[in-house]
């Protein structure tokens, strides 16, 4: 056999061998292809069962809205008022931060939880429960109108509800239980103001810089014969002082929210040139002062008002009063004065329910007021302390305002003919003469002048004279000689005449 044969026989030799080794490899690499192809196919998803959801939130005033909760860490980090999602089965966990020492809650109705009531600075509660149902539910702030301005949120929960159970309820059960009154506050107070409480007349000087500290003090007060309300006052009364300044002057204004509230309060004065009357520079937390100085530049008697929200609740509660800015060289004398302010409010419990009546937002919002007041309470202006008095031949001079927050009034005396009515509380214009019933807006005033010709009881009243039926009355009690020329009667007396 020569080089060459052998050389060809080598070269077989090679390539059989080299075949053979693909032919034996070969099934190897097919059987390792088959699971990496598998492995491009998409996996089913496993559940990965309940999980603990956890969110913090902080109640947080003075943003947009109002008022709010505000996300703390993680995806709702900032956000007011935040989506929180969990899936059916999970245990969600709330952490909730009270912002400021003013009351706020955490409640979430369907899921039956609530952080309960929160006051003080930095106070944390935290609520858990299993959402057990789908869908979108409200989570917010049940103080009275915190939610309305803003202090609400959603929970959101995903998924499918287990099977329910049909759970028989006791024989006789309810389905809903009835609302209980609490018994009457046994420290009430009065929290009628005197109509003759009032500062004397400025007179004839020039602009002076006055100095004004109102105080916000929340009171458990009587509103009627065997009932109590939680007020809320400027120093302790409804209406709050009455303030009286001259036309030029300059009002150094401090407003003091006691430590004791447990909302804030602020003042917004109609008499005020300037963005919200005051109450940008006077929302005042418990225990904080604020101020702010204004001119009275155009004279006439005005309206001041909380103006913290729920702004219709603070005033409804109470938080409102007169300021008197009298034109140059004072008013013209008279021999009396008074000051009297109408409110309008709303109770859980209807009119003339004795207990501790708390106060109602849905009432409000309907504008269906359950109480109408001269002064802060049922008949406030009809008792021997707080009745007005005066003696025949006497002029009288009402500083007349409607706090509302709602309802306009038709003020009236019965048996008295206004000699003088300066009509929108305008002291630069002419009154009006021979008045017999003037209308009050909310939110405005007036003033009222007549001279007492004959002695007597003279019930003041708001000519919607149901009104008079809820408590809106009042007595003018004027002493002295008969004068049977102007009026003469045989007879009982004791009947009112309307």
């Amino acid at each position: 056999m020569n080089g060459k044969a052998i050389n060809q026989n080598v070269a077989s030799a090679v390539l059989i061998a080299f075949a053979v080794l693909i032919i034996a490899i070969l099934p190897i690499r097919i059987e390792l292809s088959v699971p990496s192809a598998r492995a491009q196919e998409t996996p089913v998803a496993a559940s990965a069962g309940p999980q603990t959801v956890e969110y913090t939130l902080r109640t947080v005033i003075g943003g947009t809205p109002s008022m709010a909760f505000q996300g703390v860490g993680g995806e709702i980090d900032g956000l007011m008022n935040p989506l929180l999602t969990a899936n059916v089965g999970d245990t969600v966990r709330i952490t909730v931060v009270n912002g400021d020492p003013v009351l706020h809650d955490l409640t979430i109705t369907e899921f039956g939880v609530s952080t309960g009531e929160m006051t003080e600075d930095e106070q944390t509660v935290t609520i858990e429960f299993v959402a057990t149902t789908p869908g979108d539910f409200i989570y917010f702030c049940s103080v009275p109108g915190h939610r309305e301005i803003g202090m609400l949120g959603t929970v959101r929960i995903t998924g499918e509800a287990p099977a329910e159970t049909y759970v028989a309820a006791p024989a006789g059960a309810s389905a809903v239980a009835a609302p209980v009154i609490a018994p009457a506050a046994a420290d009430a107070v009065s929290v009628v103001r005197n109509p003759a409480d009032m500062p004397p007349p400025v007179g004839d000087r020039g602009p002076e810089t006055i100095r004004v500290d109102l105080h916000t003090v929340e009171v458990t007060g009587t509103l009627a014969d065997g009932t109590t309300f939680n007020y809320f006052t400027f120093d302790g009364t409804v209406p709050g002082p009455m303030l009286r300044v001259r036309v030029g002057d300059t009002v150094d204004m401090h407003l003091f929210n006691d430590a004791t509230s447990l909302f804030p309060h602020s003042i917004d004065l109609h008499a005020v040139t300037g963005p919200g009357g005051g109450a940008v520079y006077t929302q005042t937390l418990p225990g904080n002062e604020t101020s702010f100085t204004f001119q009275a530049l155009n004279p006439g008697l005005y309206v001041y008002h909380c103006a913290t929200a729920s702004i219709p609740h603070h005033i409804s509660s109470g938080m409102y009063g007169l300021i008197l800015v009298e034109p140059a060289g004072g008013l013209p004398p008279v021999d009396r004065e008074f000051y009297i302010m109408q409110g309008d409010m709303y109770t859980q419990f209807p009119y003339g329910t004795a207990g501790h009546q708390p106060f109602s937002m849905d009432h409000m919002s309907h504008e269906d007021a359950d109480y109408l007041v001269f002064n802060g309470a049922v008949g406030g202006l009809t008792s021997d302390e707080n009745a007005l008095r005066a003696s025949v031949g006497e002029t009288v001079r009402i500083y007349f305002g409607v706090g509302g927050p709602n309802y306009t009034s038709s003020f009236h005396v019965i048996g008295e003919i206004f000699d003088r009515v300066y009509d929108q509380a305008s002291l630069t214009s002419e009154p009006l003469t021979n008045v017999q019933t003037t209308i009050v807006p909310t939110g405005g005033a007036a003033v009222i002048e007549f001279q007492v010709d004959v002695p007597g009881r003279y019930i003041l009243v708001d000519h919607s004279l149901s009104r008079l039926e809820r408590g809106l009355a009042g007595y003018l009690i004027v002493d002295g000689e008969e004068n049977p020329a102007i009026f003469h009667g045989e007879g009982a007396s004791n009947m009112s005449g309307h």
